[in-house]
């Protein structure tokens, strides 16, 4: 039986677009319509705290719009007071902890979850008894799993970055750091999640990592859909997805 895994779409960088003008279009909510329709199982968003994309009023919208399609949304947050009363408010599926600085252009790399163990764990169970699903953003490596662990997440987002901007024997060298973080996080009854910086191609080379069970992919796909539309770009991620998927399952 061929393993199916879930497509979360980022529908962030059509705010970007959106507010690089002002106004309501590209309105964010319509690609979340458009993603739903074109395959993706979920929604992801990111609120930062300078709101540089999405926006709260944005929140408001694809909370409402992802329970009349009874489809998650996936809130994407840093560990801070205000984020976290945002999340309690909205109760979205699942919150994905993440790192945040001020002046990067993107996520940078994963969440210092290791030695922050005390400012972690009290906003994982905030929210995990508000019945929301708690996600972190971490690098692939024992410590930050074992961490992850600890403060009782329930599923690990793995960090891309990196395995897509190298090639050749430095790509394989963290491929395998990808895949050792994968079944310990596994082991440790941790749901295995990865994303950033994955294109068609990467997206389905990641996917021979078995403990895998979902992708956000979202630069990559608004990028794409400048020049092929946001329906077309997402149904042939999901056809590439889906191929690396039956070649493993025949």
């Amino acid at each position: 039986m061929t393993r199916h895994v879930r497509l979360g779409v980022n529908i962030d960088h059509v705010a970007t677009v959106r507010n690089a003008r002002g106004g309501a279009h590209p309105d964010p909510a319509r690609a979340a319509e458009q993603a739903l329709a074109a395959g993706a199982d979920g929604i992801t968003a990111h609120l930062r705290e300078d709101r540089r994309h999405i926006t709260d009023a944005d929140i408001d919208i694809l909370s409402a719009l992802c329970r009349r399609a009874n489809r998650p949304l996936n809130l994407e947050m840093a560990v801070t007071d205000e984020m976290l009363a945002i999340a309690l408010r909205h109760k979205p599926h699942a919150a994905c902890l993440v790192p945040e600085r001020r002046e990067e252009v993107t996520t940078e790399g994963g969440l210092a979850v290791a030695g922050f163990e005390p400012r972690i764990q009290p906003v994982v169970k905030a929210l995990a008894d508000a019945g929301v699903r708690v996600s972190l953003f971490i690098e692939p490596s024992e410590e930050q799993v074992t961490a992850a662990a600890a403060v009782g997440a329930q599923v690990v987002e793995f960090h891309t970055g990196r395995y897509c901007h190298l090639s050749g024997a430095d790509r394989a060298i963290e491929f395998k750091r990808l895949q050792a973080a994968a079944t310990q996080a596994h082991a440790l009854g941790l749901e295995v999640h990865a994303g950033h910086g994955l294109d068609y191609a990467t997206a389905a080379t990641i996917l021979d990592i078995p403990e895998i069970v979902e992708l956000n992919i979202g630069h990559f796909l608004i990028g794409e859909a400048v020049f092929t539309g946001l329906d077309a770009a997402i149904r042939r991620m999901r056809a590439a997805m889906d191929a690396a998927l039956s070649v493993q399952g025949a």
